[in-house]
């Protein structure tokens, strides 16, 4: 249901348990009086006369979870189909958006970053219009910090004529859909994102496991390419994300000062201390490792995929250990949307404490998309939060079982005992 826009009564929050995000420990209760889209106060001594109290029971309230890489316009129940690329216009594509959105919700991530359509849209920023819809309360849907147009090359890793590997202009695609060459042509495809609305620049700076042009990881734009692309975004104060596996291509990332690396699957560990020294954030998507299914694609993907996984997931345990700061990040569908709690187990199985990486889908993500409005149950922050069973201290799979989810203030699922 669309979010009322009459003003409603505070609301009070009470729970057995709640997440001191900075602290690292529980506390013990969980209350918390909610004022319009704010936390107004962390265990009130006092509430206005009218305010509505829900008695959560026995679940622990966590601040609002964030994913960090997904595509909410591409994915679903019939997703396994090569051709939903060219078979989706734009309006069946938006209309996918709006049912992976709620999903993407009710499984307690209230912010994500969208990070790049590739897809024929005729220019169009179908993420800037889905997180619009979403902030005016039209659909439901976690908060959208949405990329447009992913910035490659022709032939680059999200080209999608690559993906089904197309005959010449079977399916024309533009500058302002981010196909774009030379130092000139990216330049004018990130201002054109920007225009329309991105608020963070995706680039495809190598290849991909599911590149059928090539090795994963090989660098795909120029060093020259590389800078202007993140010389547009930074004067316009936008970050960028960079697709990105080998460890070259990482390197000149982070030479064109490049400010979040997308997956980093093959990164050596002089380029790994090399992040750490230059504060670049790591969206490491670690669980495609375990849980992306490749049976359907080509065979030679499939022995990428064998060969590439097992070293990604190596890669993500020596980052954890050097310090690289990690943010919590799917790459759905990838993995299922609303299965994104499952990178949280997999940052753990790499060696994570579960509190870094309730961390990574919080104060990390957080910091990473420049929000000091969220990330933590706080006064003056934004009431984004869900509750889970038991203690996810312990065990980080409670993450796998929201029972309660509120975005600004507004309750979009309650599943406790109470309800």
């Amino acid at each position: 249901m669309p979010r009322p826009r009459t003003p409603q009564p505070p609301v009070r929050l009470r729970a057995a348990r709640m997440l001191d995000i900075d602290k690292g420990e529980l506390v013990e209760p969980g209350d918390l009086l909610i004022e319009g889209e704010h936390i107004t106060a962390v265990v009130p001594t006092t509430v206005p006369p009218d305010t509505v109290e829900l008695d959560l029971g026995d679940v622990t309230l966590l601040p609002g979870l964030m994913d960090m890489e997904v595509n909410l316009l591409l994915g679903g129940p019939d997703h396994r189909s090569p051709l939903n690329p060219v078979q989706d216009d734009p309006a069946v594509r938006t209309l996918r958006a709006v049912a992976n959105a709620r999903r993407t919700l009710r499984a307690g991530f209230t912010t994500v970053r969208n990070l790049g359509l590739f897809v024929q849209t005729g220019g169009l920023l179908l993420d800037v219009a889905l997180k619009k819809a979403i902030d005016l309360g039209w659909i439901e849907g976690p908060r959208v910090v949405p990329a447009g147009h992913a910035i490659t090359p022709t032939g680059g890793h999200l080209d999608p004529t690559m993906f089904q590997a197309l005959a010449p202009h079977i399916m024309p695609l533009t500058v302002e859909e981010g196909i774009a060459n030379g130092v000139d042509e990216v330049r004018k495809a990130v201002r054109y994102q920007i225009k329309h609305g991105a608020r963070v620049i995706k680039v495809c700076a190598s290849n991909g496991v599911m590149s059928h042009t090539g090795p994963a990881g090989a660098q795909q734009y120029s060093d020259d390419e590389l800078r202007a692309i993140a010389d547009e975004a930074h004067r316009a104060g936008l970050k960028v994300a960079a697709h990105c596996m080998g460890d070259r291509a990482i390197r000149a990332a982070l030479d064109a000062g490049i400010d979040c690396v997308e997956h980093g699957f093959l990164a050596g560990d002089e380029t790994l201390d090399l992040m750490v020294e230059h504060g670049t954030f790591l969206v490491a998507t670690t669980y495609i490792a375990d849980g992306m299914d490749v049976s359907e694609a080509a065979p030679e993907l499939q022995a990428k995929a064998a060969d590439v996984f097992p070293r990604a997931k190596a890669t993500t345990r020596r980052a954890i250990e050097r310090g690289v700061r990690v943010a919590c990040g799917t790459d759905a569908p990838a993995i299922p949307h609303g299965r994104n709690a499952r990178e949280l187990l997999a940052l753990v199985d790499r060696g994570m404490t579960p509190l870094a990486a309730l961390r990574a889908a919080t104060t990390v993500a957080a910091e990473l998309i420049d929000a000091d409005d969220r990330g933590r149950l706080e006064p003056g922050l934004l009431a984004d939060v869900v509750a889970v069973p038991g203690d996810p201290l312990t065990d980080i799979g409670m993450t796998e079982d929201v029972r309660f989810v509120m975005k600004g203030g507004q309750v979009y699922r309650n599943e406790t005992a109470d309800h």
